[in-house]
């Protein structure tokens, strides 16, 4: 929360405005007065009475002074800036009611049109609330139809009311899941459009082309005039007047027509000078191959400084240090890239971080020769990042399949938001280390995670992405995914010339839930190729008519006689006469890219084949070709993956629901209450009574418990409480350690307590002496631990498990990322290995899971909604078969970082 009077630096952020363009967004200072004043004088006569219900030609000193100087909590405005001048201006007034405030907004007469109103209003809604503010109201001209759009085009549920000539508005600010739909959609239009005007410029400069062969200028400009570029191109080079048969101009600002793509390829110490000359030329777009920008601290201030110019001046950056983008549409056909030419056509859009990765990307492709429909290196991904390249994928026509490599992830939470919607319509394959999230790659500035191993690819999972290891698995998943039908099942047909071959390939399948119902190990392949060929096609084409086979792999040994073309040219027709996915394996043949080009490229669609109930499959639009693989686990690992990904897609994903009972206003009130007592990085650990209140704002209770010093004490407490009683020590240790001596359970009577505290106390002393307490004894049932931590990169991470020792010492957690839907608790809940024990196990009834998923449903909103939630530990839950019950918790406030996905629409810093 922001600081009464004190600027709020972290409300600043870089915005992308409806067309593509970026702003920035600012609390407004007394600074602003001079060019609020500009700002007014530039508006027309109409636009001034619209906002003042009267007419006045200059703001009055009063007037610049009210408007600019606010406390940041009662009074705020915002202003979008594009470099120095203001285009827009959204303020609220807390009135008398302190949940209430007013709102008002003006908008540049040169830039309606551009979304300015909707940001502000979404930035005022985020401090708002911030500042215990839950109700805007305003007052609008009827005439003012653009105002009364942003209103009512927000997602709130806006009242109305007319009095004496005024519309009066008022609604709660509060997210709702209309309201939340409406500004992603708005964020989705604004950055794909960023994108799509990016990846087709109307023109190119390229600065710093060079005569130089072999420079990395010369070669840009090469490959943009050679890759067919259908715009305009122009040379900048101050020292030379011609360059690939073109005039060279000194500088951007030479050049007769409006340039949209400025590729900068200058030592890194120029690049900021130049960024400065294309933003006064108007420039959209920066591509930025120079490198040099990650020598340490000083590298990374040289590039933030670059960003933050270029997005206040309306630029987006790709780079530095970028290997460039390609574009192959047709009416497009960009090669602004170190690629030597154009790739051919097709649907796999690639993403990479570093140009190393971009190169084998790149070059994996082409050796299976994979057609592709954009590529974008991001090099350091200073601006232009996977979130960004994904929103336009999703509506790119010509993109079926998206990879990305991934070395670094700067806003997870919104990643996982975009790819769960993306890939229930594309499949989308990820490569990233393991070590992605715990260090930096040179160059790249974001936070690290300390979130519990795992977590991060429990966050691609819950999105429905593939993950794979590495650039080449990457590109075997890409391969199925570009040119065959997707795979409706895990029926899986293994056909072979070899019977220890096919064995090993159909047992290869158990371990990745295929299942290999149709065996063949004994085909022919030694009559001669006239023979061969058609017995080949009549086995695949029997295999594939089998319901319960929904993919096939041949696997063959080299065969005499038998070109390797043409059995790959019969599996092929196979695949398309069937509808279903066929991939083959030559083992032997060192490279499959040997086949001929004609197997391997595209060819036309194949007529979609209908899935069960009529409907048309994901993958049957695709293009046909056919995958060819050397080696038999790379090939069922890679279908394996498909398998699992239209298990995903084609599920229900359930909803985020909220559930009974929960008082958040509440609950933020009582731990701004108890934030005043954390100092600065420090964890405030509330006490018993303290963490009991906090858990029942979200409608979850704690046992009771009491703690003793004599044995009078604990009889007194145990008859406050009720009979029968646990006895434990207090320990964090040892007070779930029945095998220890650190619990004992269900004692009725006075006499049994006082044995069992003697006797307690005396287990107890080689571990030392302990606290005790008395708690009420709980329906016996299954012990599980819920973990909630606010990650640095993550944000909220949730972790569950079955209590005992497996949870730790064989790391069984399972973890998710909130917000959680009813699907993804489930799998939460089933994902532990030792989870089986809450479904009835070695004769013990199944407990109640339903419970059990509300209680978690609990937690995670519970942790999504209030990041000053350091920590957050039930441990044990006890799940019976009638309901939970919360033995213990532990809760730990602190101050957190602002996260990196918020409700209003921000670039990454």
């Amino acid at each position: 929360m922001a600081e009464q009077g004190q600027y709020p630096e972290y409300w600043e952020a870089d915005v992308v405005l409806r067309d593509g363009r970026t702003g920035h967004l600012r609390p407004v200072s007394p600074a602003d007065a001079e060019a609020l004043q500009a700002f007014h004088m530039r508006q027309s006569q109409s636009s001034i009475y619209l906002r003042f219900f009267t007419y006045k030609a200059k703001l009055s000193g009063r007037e610049l002074k009210r408007f600019t100087n606010v406390d940041y909590h009662d009074r705020v405005a915002f202003v979008i800036t594009l470099g120095s001048e203001i285009v827009g201006i959204g303020r609220y007034d807390r009135l008398d009611d302190p949940t209430e405030a007013e709102v008002a907004f003006n908008i540049s007469d040169e830039h309606q049109g551009r979304g300015i109103g909707s940001i502000l209003l979404e930035h005022l809604a985020a401090a708002a609330r911030e500042n215990g503010i839950r109700r805007f109201s305003a007052e609008v001209l009827p005439e003012n139809r653009k105002m009364l759009s942003v209103f009512a085009d927000a997602g709130y549920e806006v009242r109305r009311a007319f009095d004496d000539g005024v519309i009066a508005l008022d609604f709660d600010i509060d997210p709702t899941e209309k309201s939340r739909a409406v500004m992603e959609s708005r964020e989705h239009r604004a950055e794909a459009r960023s994108v799509a005007d990016l990846l087709a410029p109307s023109s190119i400069a390229v600065i710093g082309a060079s005569r130089e062969w072999g420079s990395i200028g010369y070669q840009l400009m090469e490959h943009i005039v050679e890759g067919g570029f259908t715009g305009s191109v122009y040379a900048v080079n101050p020292e030379a007047f011609e360059l690939a048969g073109m005039v060279s101009y000194g500088k951007i600002s030479e050049i007769p027509e409006p340039v949209s793509l400025a590729v900068i390829a200058v030592p890194y110490d120029q690049v900021q000078c130049v960024a400065e000359e294309c933003a006064a030329a108007g420039v959209k777009h920066l591509l930025v191959v120079s490198a040099g920008f990650d020598d340490g601290e000083a590298g990374l201030v040289r590039q933030r400084r670059l960003v933050r110019y270029a997005r206040a001046n309306g630029m987006r950056v790709l780079g530095p240090a970028s290997l460039g983008l390609i574009n192959t549409r047709p009416e497009v056909s960009l090669n602004a890239s170190m690629a030597p030419a154009l790739p051919r056509r097709g649907g796999l859009g690639l993403f990479s971080q570093s140009a190393a990765i971009g190169v084998l990307l790149y070059a994996a492709a082409q050796r299976r020769r994979l057609g592709l429909s954009s590529t974008i290196s991001a090099g350091n991904r200073a601006d232009v990042s996977g979130n960004d390249v994904m929103q336009y994928w999703e509506d790119d026509a010509d993109t079926k399949v998206v990879g990305l490599y991934l070395e670094s992830v700067g806003n997870p939470r919104k990643f996982s938001r975009i790819a769960r919607r993306l890939a229930t319509g594309k499949p989308v394959i990820v490569a990233k280390s393991d070590v992605t999230g715990l260090q930096l790659p040179p160059g790249h500035s974001v936070r690290l995670t300390q979130a519990p191993q795992g977590a991060l690819d429990a966050m691609l999972r819950q999105s429905g992405v593939i993950r794979v290891p590495t650039n080449e698995a990457l590109m075997d998943v890409a391969q199925i995914a570009c040119s065959q039908p997707l795979p409706r099942g895990r029926g899986l047909a293994v056909l072979s010339n070899s019977a220890a071959l096919g064995r090993v390939l159909a047992d290869a399948a158990v371990p990745l839930d295929l299942d290999a119902v149709h065996l063949r190990t004994d085909l022919d392949l030694d009559r001669g190729q006239s023979v061969a060929l058609p017995a080949l096609r009549e086995a695949v084409a029997k295999a594939l008519a089998d319901e319960a086979v929904h993919s096939a792999v041949v696997t063959l040994l080299p065969a005499p006689g038998v070109n390797n073309d043409a059995i790959a040219e019969t599996l092929l027709d196979c695949a398309l006469e069937a509808g279903k996915p066929v991939v083959a394996v030559f083992t032997g043949i060192m490279d499959p890219s040997q086949l001929s080009e004609g197997v391997l490229a595209s060819r036309e669609p194949a007529p979609p084949a209908e899935a069960d109930g009529g409907e048309s499959t994901a993958g049957t639009e695709l293009p046909a070709g056919l995958p060819c693989f050397a080696s038999p686990g790379a090939a069922v690992t890679a279908l394996a993956a498909l398998v699992r990904y239209t298990e995903w897609a084609g599920r229900e994903h359930g909803h985020f629901t909220e559930p009974a009972g929960v008082d958040t206003e509440g609950a933020q009130a009582y731990i701004d209450e108890q934030m005043a007592r954390v100092a600065n990085t420090e964890l405030l650990r509330l006490g018993p009574a303290e963490t009991a209140r906090l858990l029942g704002f979200y409608g979850i209770s704690v046992l009771p418990s009491l703690p003793f010093r004599t044995e009078d004490e604990a009889v007194q407490a145990a008859n406050e409480l009720g009979w029968p009683v646990v006895l434990k020590t207090m320990d964090e240790h040892l007070r779930h350690r029945l095998d220890l001596g650190g619990v004992r359970l269900n004692i009725s009577s006075e006499q049994s307590l006082r044995s069992n505290i003697s006797e307690m106390r005396t287990a107890l002393e080689p571990y030392g002496r302990f606290e005790l307490e008395v708690q009420s004894m709980a329906p016996s049932g299954q012990g599980c631990v819920l973990r909630a931590i606010e990650d640095p990169l993550l944000g909220p991470v949730l972790s569950f498990g079955i209590a005992g020792d497996a949870v730790n010492l064989l790391d069984d957690w399972a973890h998710g990322i909130p917000p959680l839907t009813s699907v993804d608790i489930a799998d939460l809940v089933r994902a532990p290995r030792t989870s089986r024990r809450l479904f009835g196990y070695q004769g013990l009834p199944k407990v109640d899971v339903a419970a059990l998923e509300d209680l978690i449903a609990r937690v995670a909103l519970l942790k999504d909604e209030h990041p000053e939630i350091a920590l957050l530990e039930i441990n044990p839950v006890l799940v019976s078969v009638q309901g939970v019950t919360v033995l213990s918790a532990d809760v730990r406030l602190g101050n957190p970082q602002q996260r990196t996905d918020s409700a209003r629409r921000a670039l990454r810093d």
